[in-house]
């Protein structure tokens, strides 16, 4: 069988309700128990956003600690907590790095375009990314096209993301009419990447799985989850996120890929 493929859960996101799926988990209780039924379901990590008490998207330090005690009683090691920085058009850099830097989390994710978005912004960027490396903070960098993907490459090769080999996550479908994305999506960001890096991709629509397959068969990971997606394959609503995982976890193992555990996820990130 071929190396495992890490499968991460980004089960709310930043923007939805309930009002958009019944089984969005909001509250700390809830992303515990979605955590533990994606864990079951084949999940190694789950990429974490917080909300406030009127369910809005937020970085506050302490709701955002609040969610990643919450998830790790109920899941131990056994996931990477990754949590988000996402600025949703209220947050500023300044504050989304001062998250990270408050929390210490394992994990965290990046978009090249928050955190980086020009020449003058690279410095202060440089800084908090060697302040992660040298935290041991795993950053995931968050890629919205290929024109991201040739700008991150240079960042890398200036040293300015400071990791040889660094994880981004690919998005794919983003800018595609409706956002629906397909297995193509993908060749684009491939092309202009580095086949070196640690890369995982998200994908929006029913085509999610298929698109999540063809970058296993690729040698890549995948983030699922109702954050992106919350149709199945049929283009039915999806009962839950474990539901989407589960469905995923099994069209890997037919494609010889297994589930990656938590620890399987820190090694291969371990190396870069």
């Amino acid at each position: 069988m071929r190396a495992p493929v890490a499968i991460a859960v980004a089960p709310n996101g930043a923007r939805l309700t309930k009002a958009d799926h019944p089984a969005l988990p909001i509250t700390p209780a809830e992303l515990a128990s979605t955590a533990s039924a994606c864990l079951e379901a084949g999940a190694c990590m789950i990429h974490l956003h917080a909300r406030d008490a009127q369910d809005r998207h937020s970085l506050d330090p302490d709701l955002v600690r609040e969610g990643m005690a919450a998830v790790r009683a109920a899941v131990g090691q056994r996931l990477v907590i990754q949590v988000t920085t996402e600025a949703v058009g209220l947050y500023q850099p300044d504050a989304q790095m001062a998250l990270v830097r408050a929390v210490r989390p394992e994990a965290a994710s990046v978009a090249l375009r928050e955190l980086a978005p020009d020449a003058a912004s690279e410095k202060q960027a440089a800084e908090f990314y060697g302040w992660c490396r040298q935290e041991g903070i795993w950053l995931q960098h968050i890629l919205y096209d290929a024109t991201d993907v040739a700008r991150f490459r240079d960042l890398v090769a200036r040293g300015v993301v400071p990791v040889e080999r660094p994880s981004v996550l690919y998005v794919l479908g983003r800018y595609s009419p409706g956002q629906r994305s397909e297995p193509l999506d993908l060749l684009p960001f491939l092309q202009a990447g580095d086949p070196a890096w640690h890369w995982m991709m998200c994908a929006f629509g029913a085509q999610e799985r298929d698109c999540a397959a063809t970058a296993a068969l690729l040698g890549g990971h995948v983030r699922i989850g109702f954050e992106n997606n919350r149709l199945a394959a049929d283009g039915s609503p999806a009962s839950d996120n474990a539901a989407q995982i589960r469905a995923a976890a099994a069209a890997f193992q037919a494609l010889g890929r297994r589930p990656a555990t938590a620890d399987e996820l820190r090694e291969s990130i371990a190396r870069s």
